[in-house]
């Protein structure tokens, strides 16, 4: 069998391609969290309870009504995102050029609100959802297994992630976004409504995380604290990435998700503190993020 490192080349496959499924999935989270703070300023602390929300949805759907997976797929991003708008206009946007912190605790209190609903209502044990019978199998590469599902969740999040990446900085919307935030008085006297602007910005970063939540609830048990395990590390990797930063979040979001991989393979015990590690030395060095921008806040 060919080694790579002492290792077997499946199971160091194995690890990468493991990795790049995380590596994904934080893609994602990181990209609607870094889409959030750059064009709203707002610290959104709730975007794993979100992401949480998003795969009980899906499970709601196919427990209640029989909906299965690629109806949730579509529909779950528009609900939750929907109902993230109507917490914007009635909440958020008072906190709007206010000190970040008032929005940080607001948000921390809807994530109290939330994993503590859902928690009451389908207890702490979790619930199973299926992999689609459609991508149920594998591929066999010749060097490793690979789940058809999690090659789907590769190519769905890194669609995802192009496809906002494209919206923000190439398009006509993307561009009356960034103006509503940078001059939002000069903006609407152009008559562009900048207080509907501002609530796509933050529904669809919600949608993105309630959209992760789908793709992450055949992989990962459905449960209530599931947004908690990750919201820490996808807001480091925003701040490794750069403070809004759109594409530092997916890059960085993929490099770390590949470091975790390899670091669970050579040294285990360092895999869930290698993330901060690479935080800390990025920060020594460059305090902006890898791909922040001069004066960026």
């Amino acid at each position: 069998m060919v080694e790579v490192f002492g290792l077997p080349l499946p199971v160091l496959a194995g690890q990468l391609m493991l990795g790049l499924v995380n590596g994904c999935f934080y893609a994602v989270l990181s990209l609607g969290l870094a889409v959030i703070f750059g064009l709203l300023r707002i610290v959104n602390f709730a975007h794993g309870a979100f992401f949480m929300a998003g795969a009980f949805g899906a499970w709601m759907l196919q427990h209640f009504l029989g909906l299965g997976y690629w109806a949730a797929l579509l529909a779950v991003p528009l609900i939750v995102g929907a109902l993230a708008g109507v917490f914007e206009r009635g909440l958020l946007r008072r906190l709007y050029g206010l000190d970040p912190i008032y929005g940080l605790l607001l948000t921390f209190g809807l994530v109290l609100v939330l994993e503590g609903g859902f928690r009451i209502a389908f207890g702490t044990s979790g619930q199973a959802y299926p992999v689609p019978s459609q991508l149920q199998g594998v591929f066999n590469l010749g060097f490793m297994v690979l789940p058809i599902y999690r090659a789907w969740v590769i190519v769905a999040a890194l669609a995802a992630c192009v496809l906002t990446w494209w919206l923000i900085e190439r398009t006509p919307l993307g561009a009356r976004l960034r103006a509503a935030t940078e001059k939002p008085t000069l903006t609407q006297s152009f008559g562009v409504n900048v207080p509907l602007l501002l609530t796509i910005t933050y529904a669809g970063g919600i949608a993105l995380a309630a959209f992760t939540g789908v793709l992450a609830a055949p992989i990962l048990h459905v449960n209530s604290g599931m947004g908690s395990n990750l919201v820490i590390i996808v807001f480091a990797i925003v701040v490794i990435g750069g403070m809004g930063s759109v594409f530092g979040s997916i890059v960085t979001a993929l490099g770390i998700g590949v470091i975790e991989g390899l670091t669970k393979v050579f040294y285990s015990e360092a895999s869930t503190t290698v993330i901060f590690v690479v935080m800390a030395l990025v920060l020594l060095l460059r305090p902006r993020g890898l791909f922040g921008k001069e004066g960026a806040a």
